[in-house]
């Protein structure tokens, strides 16, 4: 429903677009997921490590400042949103917990994926499975020299060189080394570069925009 600069599905109610809008592109969401709209837990993001644990409906419509979740409980998605940074969708289906990560450069470099690894096992989860969505490719995020051996010297695998030859992250690499490392399963990890692809939202790209969305959830 969103149009301009937030078209067409954008879910973040923080960036400008129309309120009536975002709310009308949430409920499409949940329409097409078989939730109810009320049953979609959005947290408000802050590059940070604070996991948000939804243990109850009171929990979904909590608005906490969180840059993850994790539940076990049936019926609620977990969503999170990105425009560049990394999203993780994380499960065990077995144990029925599941988790989502916002993971952009600071909360990578922080922990938030093996913080949210741990939440995820002190629920149950056991064999804990990962999808990684597109995000900002290393080949568009440059950075100052200083920022790429600051966030390497935490985890050496994001230093990267961006197509232009100068330094650049690969947080979405860094993320993939930090699930692999916790002992997670990756079944999907997409390259698609959301700053290349004018099918994503991308901040780098054009600083006015919309948000899309990772969600899990347990039927």
């Amino acid at each position: 429903y969103s149009s301009g600069d937030f078209s067409s599905f954008n879910l973040a109610r923080h960036v400008g677009d129309d309120e009536e809008l975002v709310a009308a592109n949430r409920s499409a969401l949940a329409q097409v997921l078989g939730l109810s709209a009320e049953r979609l837990s959005f947290v408000s993001q802050v590059h940070g490590t604070a996991v948000h644990h939804v243990t109850d409906t009171a929990d979904v419509r909590a608005g906490a400042e969180a840059d993850a979740q994790v539940s076990a409980l049936a019926g609620v998605g977990l969503v999170i949103m990105v425009a560049d940074c990394t999203p993780i969708l994380l499960a065990d289906t077995e144990a029925g917990v599941i988790g989502a990560v916002h993971a952009g450069r600071p909360g990578m470099a922080a922990g938030i994926v093996p913080e949210t690894l741990a939440a995820m096992r002190d629920l149950g989860a056991r064999e804990i499975h990962a999808v990684i969505g597109p995000s900002v490719c290393p080949r568009c995020y440059e950075v100052p020299a200083s920022l790429r051996d600051e966030v390497a010297a935490v985890e050496p695998v994001a230093a990267s060189v961006s197509v232009s030859g100068t330094p650049a992250l690969d947080v979405a690499g860094a993320v993939a080394e930090q699930l692999r490392r916790e002992g997670a399963v990756i079944d999907h990890f997409s390259r698609t570069c959301s700053r290349e692809s004018e099918d994503l939202y991308s901040y780098r790209r054009s600083r006015r925009t919309g948000r899309f969305a990772g969600v899990v959830w347990l039927q």
